[in-house]
């Protein structure tokens, strides 16, 4: 008797350690699939440069990744003005062609290669980004800020 009853006890053991387990991987496996979805998830804009000439304006360069390529993005520069003490966009124009940039060296180290700034009127703009680590950096664009508006600017010899 006391043989079945131990047989018993062992047998309910194992199926509370089994259950016990099988509880712990459903948990564990439900957050590590969060976390990975979490750390996956790219976002879909990022702020590559910023530059506040005097109190007047501030322009923001911002990454923007593409809806059709994971690997293709938009650079948007953007003028805000202050108003009642508080930046509002007053102007936007896309650097370069939609989706003509990668996004990985784009939003990664050395993205930057030129973001020069003068805190004058109109207010001349240089930007040049990298392509790709093997290619390098973009040709300058150049670019004035007028009254709050962004026009192509001419190219500045040196």
């Amino acid at each position: 008797m006391s043989l079945v009853r131990n047989h018993h006890r062992t047998r309910t053991r194992r199926t509370a350690t089994a259950a016990a387990t099988l509880l712990l991987a459903t948990v564990l496996g439900a957050a590590g699939a969060s976390a990975s979805d979490t750390g996956t998830a790219a976002p879909r804009t990022k702020q590559i440069a910023s530059s506040v000439l005097g109190g007047d304006y501030q322009v923001t360069l911002t990454a923007v990744r593409s809806t059709d390529d994971e690997y293709a993005a938009s650079v948007r520069l953007q003028v805000f003005t202050r108003t009642h003490g508080a930046w509002k966009e007053s102007d936007r124009v896309t650097v370069g062609e939609a989706d003509g940039w990668f996004w990985y060296p784009l939003t990664g180290s050395g993205a930057v290669c030129a973001f020069s700034t003068a805190s004058t009127e109109p207010a001349p703009l240089t930007v040049s980004l990298r392509i790709t680590p093997s290619i390098g950096c973009s040709e300058p664009a150049h670019y004035v800020v007028k009254q709050g508006k962004v026009y192509a600017g001419p190219a500045q010899h040196n």
